[in-house]
């Protein structure tokens, strides 16, 4: 760590890195009926893309950025794709065609792949075993805050200033992160554990992923909470507004159902240094399928009235950000501690 960063900035920063996702995903929510009709899509389900596209980049980016980052460095790698995402955004404010937007919006996953893959490498530079678990559940606590905020922003924005200036509001975020990142983190990874970037290598670093039981089981259960997570929050607008009604309060509504995942991120790193990653993740995921499966149960069989339709919906929203919150941050503590470097 740069020995002007102190813990509590750097986890702020680390925080703010990841923060990134969130504001080029639950900012745009609000605005996706709006561009539909500006941008004369034939069904608002097409805006969906704009979220969907973004997640495509995000995870494949993460392929590529993390095995860069242990060539050259993590923070090289991170101020590449902060600018990536910089460019892409101002990209995105100036096209009037919904194709070079999506192009823009893939090339911006692109771009903030790297505080997910190199920004978490960071963190696994300096930390291990259940205290890298409490590290990344402190930045996950902040980092949780940028969905709750980012729909009222973005509604906010788009109201006053039409949908453009979100990702207007993404270029000054991305700058922000790369000015701070610039000036006040050094290098992680030192030289000596630096890899060449050669396809043995990188096959190699595959291999021993991949055949590692922990790393396996991890990474894939991880996948599965987060394609649920994004699944979610791409449907979420369209779900609030076509099937409950609620169009204009969906931001508020959005916000407090994402401070669960900050309450859950507090008690995680509360809890995770005294019981574990994975007995945390397990009950976690446990009680969310539990839990979804009544809640399914309760809608398939119409055992409630449509009035509490929205309530029931409401607090099955606040239990899924709440556990998956808990689980992510475990998962990726847990993938990562056997394979770090």
């Amino acid at each position: 760590m740069g020995k002007s960063l102190s813990l509590t900035e750097f986890v702020a920063l680390i925080a703010f890195l990841f923060s990134l996702i969130a504001i080029g995903t639950d900012m745009m929510l609000p605005a996706l009926g709006i561009i539909a009709v500006d941008l004369k899509l034939q069904t608002e389900n097409h805006a969906q893309l704009i979220i969907t596209v973004f997640l495509l980049g995000t995870g494949l980016g993460q392929l590529i950025s993390g095995p860069i980052s242990d060539t050259y460095g993590r923070k090289i790698v991170l101020c590449t794709g902060i600018s990536l995402f910089i460019l892409a955004s101002i990209a995105a404010i100036i096209t009037s065609d919904f194709l070079m937007l999506l192009i823009a919006r893939f090339i911006q996953g692109l771009g903030i792949s790297a505080p997910r893959s190199a920004g978490t490498a960071m963190v696994r530079d300096l930390y291990n075993g259940r205290k890298l678990a409490r590290v990344i559940s402190l930045a996950m606590m902040i980092f949780v805050l940028a969905p709750a905020i980012a729909p009222l922003l973005g509604q906010f924005l788009m109201i006053s200033f039409g949908w453009r200036s979100i990702f207007t509001a993404c270029t000054v975020a991305g700058l922000i992160a790369f000015v701070w990142l610039l000036i006040r983190q050094e290098e992680t990874l030192i030289v000596k554990n630096r890899q060449p970037f050669l396809i043995s290598n990188l096959m190699q670093g595959y291999k021993t992923t991949f055949t590692n039981k922990r790393v396996i089981i991890s990474t894939l259960v991880q996948a599965l909470v987060l394609g649920g997570l994004f699944s979610y929050i791409a449907s979420a607008p369209q779900i609030f507004s076509e099937w409950l009604n609620v169009e204009r309060k969906f931001p508020l509504y959005f916000c407090g159902i994402a401070l669960f995942s900050a309450l859950s991120n507090i008690l995680n790193a509360t809890l995770v240094e005294k019981l574990g990653m994975w007995f945390l993740s397990t009950c976690a995921i446990g009680f969310n399928m539990i839990f979804s499966i009544i809640i399914l149960s309760i809608y398939y069989l119409e055992l409630i009235p449509i009035f509490l339709y929205l309530p029931v919906f409401i607090m099955w929203s606040c239990v899924l950000l709440f556990t998956m919150a808990m689980s992510v941050g475990n998962l990726m503590a847990l993938a990562m501690e056997p394979v770090g470097h």
